[in-house]
């Protein structure tokens, strides 16, 4: 059974609550978007401030160790989307 993803520029998005993880689980790294704040404009809520986290798919090893990198962001989803594809693509390439 294959199963279908919303992809952004190459990559799955699968969403849970307010975390959004970006990449291939099969990967050696994989991204968390973290939404830690949303604003009004209009009828629509928007993202307002993102924690976005470069994490390790190893599982053999302790969970808090998995995070690489992290930062938080006061921008919108598709900023952090774009700089979560930065740091995904320079991780896996070494």
């Amino acid at each position: 059974m294959t199963e279908n993803f919303y992809t952004y520029k190459g990559y799955p998005l699968v969403r849970s609550g307010d975390t959004i993880y970006y990449g291939y689980m099969s990967d050696p790294y994989v991204i968390s978007i973290n939404i830690l704040d949303k604003k009004k404009v209009g009828d629509d809520t928007i993202t307002s401030k993102v924690k976005v986290v470069l994490m390790s798919t190893d599982q053999s090893i302790n969970p808090l160790d998995a995070f690489v990198k992290n930062a938080d962001w006061e921008c919108g989803l598709y900023e952090a989307l774009d700089i979560a594809k930065v740091w995904l693509e320079k991780a896996l390439k070494n």
